[in-house]
């Protein structure tokens, strides 16, 4: 059985300091300045013991190896105390490669269209993406069965537009440290600040033509 933890169980956890957990997982870069030096660390990930039963998803680049771990069953998606273990391990074999991990190098991001009634417009979205719906959120939520792609979450509208279309806007869930500066960087950019209610849980934002764009984390508001 799955020991199901929240974020912020796993902040708090110890030794998962070169993680930070965003909307889609605990996520870490580890910077090789090279792609051989990136591949090693791949090589020595793949050596530990348990990554048939839970893996993590591996992204390889030139310049550094970016890991994913989240817990994902039937009823559920979120962390678990099986990350955690994980997390310790990844870091620990990295420190041995002599890496470190550049927190401000990882984000996730989620595509959020609007309509009044989701249900409705999830099928075209699943059909032309070639997704699946999340497990413990089929309703609302669908995902790359590749997971390489952005998670697709619909949201209710209240009101529709008055043209009588949707509205489709962005999440980006970047590490709590990060996200004021995101913030800050979007609005001298000629963006502007449409709710802050939510802060430090979102920020919502707009462009100059109106499109919307939020900045998250997994910080609970108040």
């Amino acid at each position: 059985m799955t020991d199901r933890i929240s974020a912020r169980q796993f902040r708090e956890a110890q030794g998962v300091e070169d993680w930070s957990v965003l909307g889609e997982g605990a996520c870490a870069c580890f910077r090789t300045g090279s792609f051989a030096a990136a591949a090693r660390l791949v090589q020595a990930i793949s050596g530990l013991a348990g990554l048939d039963d839970h893996h993590p998803d591996v992204d390889v680049r030139h310049d550094g190896v970016t890991v994913r771990l989240i817990t994902i069953t039937d009823d559920y998606y979120g962390m678990s105390t099986r990350d955690v273990d994980l997390a310790r391990q990844i870091s620990a074999v990295a420190r041995e490669l002599g890496l470190s991990a550049d927190r401000s190098a990882v984000q996730t991001l989620l595509v959020v269209p609007g309509a009044p009634v989701t249900g409705e417009v999830m099928p075209f979205w699943r059909a032309v993406l070639g997704y699946e719906p999340l497990g413990d959120a089929p309703g609302e939520n669908l995902i790359d069965p590749r997971r390489r792609g952005p998670s697709f979450w619909f949201e209710r509208m209240d009101e529709p537009r008055a043209d009588g279309g949707g509205a489709i806007h962005v999440a980006i869930s970047v590490p709590y440290e990060q996200a004021e500066a995101r913030v800050a960087a979007a609005l001298a950019a000629g963006g502007r600040l449409v709710r802050d209610q939510s802060a430090p849980t979102w920020w919502t934002l707009a462009d100059a033509a109106g499109n919307e764009a939020d900045i998250c984390t997994t910080m609970s508001h108040g």
